[in-house]
């Protein structure tokens, strides 16, 4: 199997780790969304899962619908989907697309690749749709990459990984540089703004305040706050703030956890206090949130047709 599920403690969100098939090389698979179907029952695939590892998902045929943190994405013919480590996804029904699915870790590119491809930019859009005459070059690079990956034991294991590796980053770096998508992703952020992104990635939900990030980084909280600004368009507090709600969201609808245990699990001093938060955040309470959510009658901002 591709991956192994385990639940994240109580927080009833399953969380996906990557596992090698067998006998093929580790840290990535390539198969068909035929492929997936067979192997995978519809509840496995429908039930929220919080990945540990890429997801490059394209639709050759038929329409699907996934959705990421919130937002439901309408795929066609063309489109790709980019689900990143730690964010949360729900497959919708499988049998009107098909199309190929690429899964890959972290840290199975070099380090000069994800620096190019961005993979580390957890607030990369997750839709991409080419322009037309980007579509050949795209189809060609996963075609040639799942072609290889079904041809273990033609070459030794070494070259074999070696070949995939940059195969991948063919893919993975035109997707990131699109020219004419509608989405293409904006100018990376400076080394200030990584530090900082990736420590409130560690410990949101321990403070939110800036002055501690700042303290922690060895910058001052103005210079968090211009970094932040110029990559994300928001200050520092909001990044920070945005993170948090993303968090409870998160909990709120895909487990059964009371809202004091969330609060508490993502550092608030009482229910109340992550109440007052969540409400001035959203315009909504978290139990509202949870009853919405639950009955469909919210999807999230920037839903995506």
């Amino acid at each position: 199997m591709m991956a192994k599920n385990r639940q994240a403690g109580t927080a009833g969100i399953a969380e996906v780790s990557f596992a090698a098939p067998a006998g093929t090389p580790p840290g990535i698979e390539v198969l068909s969304l035929a492929e997936l179907r067979a192997r995978a029952g519809p509840d496995r695939l429908t039930a929220p899962q919080r990945v540990g590892f890429h997801h490059l998902l394209t639709v050759a045929s038929g329409t699907l619908r996934h959705t990421v943190d919130f937002t439901a994405h309408t795929l066609r013919r063309g489109s790709w989907l980019w689900v990143r480590p730690g964010q949360v996804q729900q497959w919708g029904d499988l049998t009107g697309a098909d199309g190929a699915l690429v899964l890959f870790q972290q840290d199975f590119l070099d380090g000069a690749t994800a620096v190019g491809a961005r993979l580390d930019d957890v607030h990369g859009p997750a839709v991409r749709t080419p322009a037309t005459a980007d579509v050949p070059a795209l189809d060609l690079a996963v075609a040639h990459l799942d072609q290889e990956f079904r041809s273990f034991g033609h070459l030794p294991l070494a070259v074999h990984t070696a070949t995939l590796r940059h195969l991948l980053a063919v893919l993975v770096l035109r997707l990131s540089h699109l020219d004419g998508a509608d989405d293409a992703p904006s100018p990376g952020p400076d080394e200030t703004h990584l530090r900082f992104r990736n420590a409130v990635e560690e410990h949101f939900a321990r403070t939110r305040r800036v002055a501690d990030y700042a303290g922690l980084l060895g910058y001052s909280p103005r210079t968090l706050s211009r970094a932040a600004l110029a990559a994300t368009g928001t200050g520092a507090k909001e990044f920070i703030d945005r993170r948090v709600v993303l968090e409870a969201k998160r909990l709120l609808a895909h487990s059964d956890e009371p809202a004091s245990r969330i609060a508490d699990r993502l550092g608030f001093p009482s229910p109340t206090h992550f109440s007052k938060f969540f409400h001035h955040r959203t315009g909504q309470t978290p139990s509202d949130f949870r009853v919405a959510v639950r009955s469909g009658a919210t999807r999230g901002p920037g839903s995506h047709r």
